[in-house]
């Protein structure tokens, strides 16, 4: 039975790479009429990947219970992730977690260098250091960076605020035993996407609270704001792969009946911005029903007179930090990030504070 499974995910595997591996004419004739949207057009891989996953039959991860629904999300991060060099892979305990650190071959002779600590997406209810291995060996490998990725607790056997506890927690740790890392730490940074944006969001908050050393944060299509009402929102909740249904799925899950959605915990939106936050590097994906809400919070810090780097990728969809092994639009885009991760933690910057008000295509 394993091997005709393994072989399904074989054969699933290597023809969706082919797909996205086709001449560009192809591709478009694949997917069909261009989908063109509040002046942006959908890149045609995306739009390819799309269809794929419409005619393959399988049901949306959110109409699964919770535990299918995490096999199901992990099995699509695994088609689109591939398998990506990296120079060492370790798994370690990040206090009570479960975390894995990816040093880049760059580094495997040793010595202090920066760190990110990454904070998987997936709703609070989904996602684990598998689902993201792919663009963590990425991110450390193009950015020249250690990166430590975080498995926090899940919700609903966790409900809110445990994500957010076990972050704030994890990184305390880091910042305790860096040197068992060889993570200098004077260049620390916390990251992630989407609901892993919110956790690393508000884990930069408590640390220029409390006076914990954090250089840089790097906010990935990140969930700002619970409420989920905004244009963007409206505009994109259906056909794009995240959903309205996805969205009230994760709110539902996660947060107990009752609770203050304009906690900013849940809504950094309405945070009070410390002195001394960390630079940020935000960017948002134009087909994306959480693009304003990232933007939103982008030009909250920007106001503040944080340092910003924000860019929206027009042609992307929520989830392309996953796609890095397959195709080329959406890994161009994570390499990018990667770019800006290193320009962040080496002290090289294009902007300054309250440089960029309005995302940058």
């Amino acid at each position: 039975m394993s091997t005709l499974h393994d072989l399904r995910a074989r054969f699933e595997k290597a023809a969706f790479a082919g797909a996205l591996a086709l001449p560009e004419p192809v591709k478009r004739l694949l997917a069909g009429r261009a989908v063109v949207l509040d002046g942006q057009t959908l890149a045609t891989e995306t739009q390819l990947t799309l269809r794929l996953q419409k005619v393959s039959g399988l049901p949306p991860v959110e109409s699964l219970p919770v535990l299918q629904g995490r096999d199901a999300l992990l099995h699509q991060s695994l088609l689109a992730g591939g398998s990506l060099p990296v120079g060492s892979v370790r798994d370690l305990r990040a206090g009570d977690l479960p975390a894995r650190l990816y040093t880049p071959r760059a580094l495997l002779g040793g010595g202090t260098a920066p760190l990110l600590v990454f904070l998987h997406g997936g709703g609070f209810i989904y996602g684990d250091i598998e689902s993201h291995d792919a663009p963590c060996r990425l991110l450390a490998e193009r950015a020249g960076v250690r990166v430590l990725s975080v498995e926090y607790r899940l919700a609903p056997e966790a409900p809110f605020p445990a994500a957010h506890d076990d972050c704030v927690a994890a990184y305390r740790w880091v910042v305790e035993h860096a040197d068992e890392m060889d993570a200098d730490p004077q260049r620390l940074a916390v990251g992630g996407d989407s609901a892993g944006g919110n956790l690393a969001a508000w884990v930069a908050l408590v640390a220029a609270e409390e006076g914990l050393p954090c250089a840089f944060q790097l906010l990935v299509y990140p969930t700002t704001d619970a409420h989920h009402d905004t244009a963007s929102a409206r505009m994109f909740d259906e056909g794009f792969f995240l959903t309205r249904r996805f969205m009230d799925l994760a709110t539902s899950t996660y947060v107990p009946a009752g609770t203050d959605l304009d906690d900013p915990r849940l809504s950094p939106l309405n945070a009070d911005v410390p002195e001394g936050l960390a630079p940020a590097y935000l960017c948002t994906a134009g087909f994306d029903p959480l693009r304003d809400e990232g933007e939103a919070y982008a030009r909250k810090l920007v106001e503040a007179g944080v340092a910003v780097e924000m860019h929206r990728f027009p042609d992307q969809i929520h989830g392309f930090l996953n796609i890095v092994g397959v195709g080329r639009t959406s890994r161009r885009a994570v390499e990018q990030i990667a770019d800006a991760l290193r320009r962040g933690l080496t002290g090289v910057r294009t902007t300054g504070p309250g440089a960029t008000a309005e995302p940058r295509g």
